[in-house]
């Protein structure tokens, strides 16, 4: 049975479904097809917008090989561009830095504005001649990427094929919109970072389902408990769970974190946790939300970013410092308690007999929902080949 036989599996109902082919996780010549079919092809998240808080800031990020430049422009406007000059294709800046005032090339000095246009060219035309009537700098700008901004997170889509990002994600951006409303990093204690042996797609897996929280989280399920959370299947979409049951932390007086405004009676002890397919993992919860994102790096390693945010920033609410560092240590903790399960896995898949495995009816169909989605990318990717 091939590969594209074996893939067409994953497409019948979860009751009778497999998971995904090992060669999904431990064959680099699948990871580059997912590269293209899968990340490049859709909307997968980059970096934040708290990285590049100000006008001028630029941050460089390696994309699966592919060098990007996140930039915030004089308007405010986040754009983002291949990190490479159009002459001779230096990288243009290596490390985080405020832009004073244009983007400059380390080789020859070619300048860009941070809208990406190319501004100038010492010396192109020869000593002293700064044009030339072969070079039109209205071509040769900074390639952009389409780029946009949801909860912070920054999005691409680095094929440029997609469509529009509220288009394909409008359905989650509806379902959330309570949430559509100012929210603010944490600071320096909101933010986490992980770096897994394991290929991507199971750091995704894991946080779709609640089915593990007994075992690898009994902390978290002594009070959110395994029968307290439901299962978020929209096929094709987006998947994750949900709980009926947020518990808020409060201090030695009862105080609590501000709540966000006007939310509606199911966010009042409710919260979700959704994949944006195919990389970005959001939480919302009446008080804060979390964001994260998965760095595929090789097919058998991956980096979590995760950045919590609340409804003011840190120094408008320094009497919620130790409440948000509560907080953050919980979220710390149950994101390192996946570690092992998910690098586990990883070392699982390496069993050559492992058939992609049996998926819960009842539990898992939020893994399934994602798997769906990654074989039909593939799939489609194949057929248009």
């Amino acid at each position: 049975m091939n590969k594209h036989s074996r893939l067409s599996s994953v497409l019948t109902p979860v009751n009778t479904a497999k998971g995904l082919p090992n060669e999904h996780y431990v064959d680099p010549a699948v990871f580059a097809e997912e590269r293209d079919a899968v990340l490049f092809a859709n909307w997968s998240g980059i970096g934040f917008g708290k990285d590049i808080p100000e006008a001028g800031d630029a941050y460089p990020i390696d994309f699966l090989g592919t060098p990007l430049l996140m930039v915030r422009d004089r308007d405010g406007q986040i754009g983002v561009f291949q990190n490479t000059c159009r002459h001779r294709g230096m990288i243009l800046v290596d490390k985080p830095q405020k832009i004073r005032g244009a983007i400059r090339c380390p080789y020859h000095s070619w300048c860009y504005g941070l809208n990406g246009e190319l501004r100038t060219a010492p010396h192109v035309g020869g000593p002293g001649r700064n044009t030339h009537e072969d070079l039109d700098f209205a071509e040769l700008g900074l390639i952009r990427i389409r780029s946009y901004v949801w909860r912070d997170v920054i999005f691409v889509n680095v094929d440029g094929n997609a469509p529009e990002f509220e288009e394909v994600h409008g359905e989650l951006m509806e379902r959330w919109k309570d949430f559509d409303q100012p929210m603010y990093h944490g600071g320096a204690g909101a933010s986490v970072r992980l770096e897994l042996e394991s290929n991507w797609k199971l750091a995704v897996e894991n946080f779709c389902e609640s089915y593990h929280l007994p075992w690898v989280h009994p902390g978290l399920n002594s009070y959110s408990r395994l029968e307290d959370h439901y299962n978020i299947n929209e096929l094709g979409k987006y998947s994750g769970q949900g709980t009926y049951v947020y518990r808020q932390f409060e201090g030695q007086n009862g105080e609590k974190l501000d709540d966000f405004q006007n939310l509606s009676e199911q966010w009042h002890e409710g919260a979700e946790y959704i994949v944006v397919y195919p990389n970005t993992l959001l939480g919302v919860q009446r008080d804060h939300g979390f964001a994260f994102i998965i760095d595929p790096i090789t097919h058998e390693r991956s980096n979590e970013r995760i950045e919590l945010y609340y409804t003011k920033k840190p120094e408008d609410a320094p009497e919620h410092e130790a409440l948000r560092a509560k907080n953050a240590q919980l979220w710390k903790t149950v994101f390192e308690e996946d570690v092992f399960v998910v690098e586990g896995m990883q070392k699982g898949r390496h069993g050559v007999k492992f058939d992609g495995g049996r998926f819960s009816p009842a539990m898992d169909g939020p893994t399934h929902c994602f798997h769906h989605w990654v074989a039909t990318q593939i799939e489609q990717a194949r057929e248009e080949a």
